[in-house]
């Protein structure tokens, strides 16, 4: 069992940042909305993302560099694409997945109620973790956290399947109005992650393989299709439990983050059960500090690696220098868009739609590229997967920019 779980890494690293807000908020919500009405939405975007969620490691393992290298191959203007897409996102995606943790926390903890205080705390906290231990130490929480997650999710659902009383319905439905048009690309954005944390799973494959010489291609493979697996499931699950306690309920959620956490904990409290509480609270607060604490690791690993590509230059404390920006960007946006949860969320998830087809394009030419090993190339099914991913990500965006 040991040597089994050492064989995880980066694909639990990956499991830890898409699930969170795509799958507590967003799954949750379009569980409480349309019931098992979306499930297609779901289903189609963890199947035509993945060629390019894959592509990262697949990359990272077969020259020994990350994608954003790779990037740079392919010319300096992709690379300054990615960097100015990254930091015009990093806040506002760091800040939505901290109020949401931290709303969670004041329910769950109950020192204080201040959403603020605690978005302080958990951003302070997840800060002193990255320093310390950095991807060590990364890597081992996350397989923890990931074990408690699931423990948690597939008990609530079970007993959630049980005490349900009403008919299930699983047609399948899609939004016509404005507002649901708006929900669905913001619920696909980040299902099961934004296009981006592909670029974060090449960075983490290649720190994985520095310090466990083991860690070889078919490891990299098992690790990242046993993770991109775990989150299509949870995905499933946290619809289940919107549409199995919610949908019937006819309540609508709150913009606000401690409203928000008391709302989703006590709607589960309501009909499973005061006793259900820790698991519920404890299942959310899991899947969100984990989310909290990758995003807060990756982006700046991902900014600082970017700015040593572009200048060409080693600069001192680079990875401390953008954790930090981050950290202190996202507590002074807080500040000003507490009441605003809702808001943040889909800005920064309907911005992750908008722009996926860009790195879907990037890693797919990457991949099939003179810079790509031969041996390492995708074969023919991937071929045609990713096309139909391409064209499946721009029809949407171009026409939910239409539409809209």
């Amino acid at each position: 069992m040991k040597d089994l779980i050492r064989k995880f890494g980066p694909g639990l690293l990956f499991a830890g940042a898409a699930i969170g807000v795509s799958h507590l908020v967003q799954s949750t919500r379009a569980g409480a909305d349309f019931g098992f009405g979306l499930l297609w939405a779901l289903m189609l975007s963890n199947l035509f993302k993945y060629p390019f969620f894959e592509f990262g490691p697949r990359y990272a393992m077969a020259t020994g560099e990350s994608l954003l290298a790779g990037y740079k191959r392919l010319g300096r203007p992709v690379l300054w694409a990615y960097f100015l897409m990254t930091f015009a996102v990093m806040f506002s995606i760091q800040s939505a997945v901290t109020i949401v943790t931290a709303g969670l926390a004041a329910n769950l903890f109950g020192i204080s109620a201040d959403a603020i205080t605690w978005s302080i705390i958990i951003t302070l906290v997840s800060t002193v973790m990255l320093l310390a231990g950095r991807y060590t130490l990364l890597d081992r929480i996350m397989k923890v956290i990931i074990l408690i997650l699931t423990i948690c999710t597939v008990t609530a659902v079970i007993m959630a399947a049980v005490r349900n009383n009403q008919p299930v319905n699983f047609e399948q439905v899609f939004p016509e109005e404005v507002s649901g048009v708006a929900f669905l690309i913001a619920f696909m954005g980040w299902m099961p992650a934004p296009l981006d944390i592909s670029v974060w799973q090449s960075l983490w494959v290649r720190e994985k393989n520095r310090i466990d010489s083991e860690y070889d291609a078919k490891r990299s493979a098992f690790d990242f299709n046993i993770g991109y697996i775990s989150t299509v499931i949870l995905g499933v699950f946290f619809v289940s439990i919107g549409a199995l306690v919610m949908h019937q309920s006819g309540d609508t959620f709150e913009n606000g983050a401690a409203g928000f956490a008391a709302q989703f904990i006590s709607m589960y409290t309501e009909m499973l059960g005061d006793y259900a509480f820790v698991i519920i609270a404890l299942a959310g607060f899991t899947a969100m500090f984990s989310t909290t604490l990758t995003t807060l690791d990756a982006s700046p690993r991902a900014m600082a690696e970017t700015l040593h590509l572009l200048t060409g230059k080693k600069f001192r404390f680079n990875y401390e220098f953008w954790l930090g920006l981050l950290a202190v960007g996202t507590v002074t946006i807080l500040m000003f868009f507490l009441s605003e949860m809702a808001t943040l969320i889909d800005i920064a998830t309907i911005i992750s739609f908008v722009t996926a087809p860009f790195f879907a394009i990037f890693n797919y030419t990457l991949v099939c590229s003179r810079h790509m090993p031969a041996n390492a190339k995708p074969g023919l099914l991937m071929h045609i997967l990713s096309i139909s991913g391409i064209v499946f990500l721009t029809g949407f965006t171009v026409w939910y920019l239409f539409f809209i």
